[in-house]
């Protein structure tokens, strides 16, 4: 009798189990992000989990360079993940590549809670009309510069590129590290491909105060103008007349400047918002000090530049749609941003309890100082990329071949950029 009695029951437990087996579903979010961006989907999982047990997120990172071909390939393929996860620009280069990514104006309409988002960060999540991530961290970028280095030298933090200057040629002569050996350089800085350098130069403009590094929004070239002209030929300068810079820095891609940052070989360097964690434990452990971009000139701003925003898209042919849009609106959800600021030390919302973050994350997550936006000339240039690229090619012809006169060098290249501007514009 026992037995018959709990046959029946058994069999009622497995039919509910396999009723809750059919519903669940499994998301899959492909990044760029590495570790702390695998722990913060984990960490979203458990999270999102309490109130949706039956949805499971799982995330995947894969190199950047990665990153584009498997999803672009997936999503042409219809073998999509259900979610991509990236700095917008990115995005806006699986759009281009796929027109198949979705519109989010519809899921962002139906949040409530959201009056954290500025109408920059709004801009830039749209591309063409489209809104084509809800927006999830802003990346800030402050210049850091090595503790001890300053005081073996006897300097304090640099405020104006002058400071960068002398400082930089005594961490490259005074043996700052005390090690007895010339193996030190004043700045870290990458070159090798043109969201390298052009990068670096976006951050040394906007971090003085100045807007636009090539282009403005009328598709006009701005290296030739007085304040712009200044900054372009100083960078320059650091790899050509100064020499403050490693050798090999004009092959530099991100990987290899970090190593030079990390390797304890530089002195000065950028530091973003999703580096302060693990060089705080490890690395230079905690051996730095962060603050604002130095000023060329005066009247010029020091800034912290907010140099992208990373945010969450969802494929048109995505496997669990629906599920994945209610997900991605749950990223911006006060729980969830506290979770994207502990593990990648970014967010775009603030209104959550901070104990027990160091000094140089709270750098961050509660500036005091001046805020520079980076301008996202790629969503509103289409042709921006390409006159990038050729920006970038001649100026490694530059540091390669240095000019006799960087002015009238940089007047001449300016003429011509516009004439390629102009060009894709008609």
């Amino acid at each position: 009798m026992q037995l018959k009695k709990w046959l029946p029951a058994a069999g009622a437990a497995f039919l509910v189990s396999t009723a809750s087996a059919a519903y669940a579903e499994t998301l899959v979010v492909w990044h760029d992000l590495g570790d702390n961006g695998v722990n913060w989907f984990n960490e979203l999982n458990e999270l999102y989990q309490k109130e949706n047990p039956d949805i499971t997120i799982e995330s995947v990172s894969f190199p950047t360079d990665q990153w584009f071909g498997k999803v672009i390939a997936a999503i042409n393929t219809d073998s999509a993940p259900d979610l991509i996860y990236n700095n917008y620009e990115r995005v806006i280069r699986i759009q281009n590549q796929t027109d198949k990514v979705m519109d989010l104006s519809d899921a962002f309409a139906s949040i409530e809670d959201k009056a954290f988002l500025s109408d920059a960060d709004i801009g830039v999540a749209t591309y063409e009309d489209r809104m084509i991530i809800l927006p999830i961290q802003r990346v800030q970028m402050g210049f850091g510069a090595r503790t001890s280095w300053l005081e073996a030298v006897g300097e304090p933090f640099p405020e104006t590129w002058e400071d960068v200057l002398r400082v930089s040629q005594k961490f490259q002569e005074e043996d700052p590290d005390g090690n007895g050996q010339a193996d030190t350089f004043g700045i870290a800085i990458e070159a090798a491909n043109p969201r390298d350098l052009i990068h670096m130069l976006d951050l040394y403009t906007f971090g003085t105060g100045l807007r636009h590094t090539l282009l403005d929004p009328d598709g006009q070239v701005v290296i030739n103008q007085p304040r712009h002209k200044e900054v372009l030929i100083e960078v320059m300068k650091l790899f050509t007349d100064y020499k403050y810079v490693a050798p090999d820095s004009v092959n530099h891609s991100f990987a290899e400047m970090y190593q030079v940052i990390e390797g304890g070989r530089a002195g000065m360097f950028r530091v973003g918002d999703w580096n302060v964690k693990k060089w705080d434990a490890e690395a230079i452990t905690g051996d730095f000090t962060i603050g604002s971009w130095p000023k060329f000139a005066e009247g010029d701003t020091n800034a912290v530049v907010i140099g992208g925003m990373r945010g969450v898209a969802v494929p048109e042919n995505a496997p669990n749609k629906d599920a994945s849009l209610a997900f991605a609106k749950f990223m911006l959800t006060k729980e969830a941003q506290a979770a994207s600021l502990n593990n990648v030390g970014a967010a775009v919302r603030g209104d959550f309890e901070m104990e027990g973050l160091s000094p140089n994350r709270l750098f961050f997550a509660k500036p005091e100082h001046n805020l520079n936006a980076y301008d996202f000339p790629e969503s509103i240039n289409p042709a921006y990329p390409e006159i990038e690229a050729e920006y970038h090619a001649r100026l490694l012809d530059a540091i390669d071949n240095p000019p006799d006169d960087w002015s009238a060098y940089v007047e001449s290249l300016a003429a011509d950029l516009q004439a390629l501007a102009d060009e894709k514009k008609s």
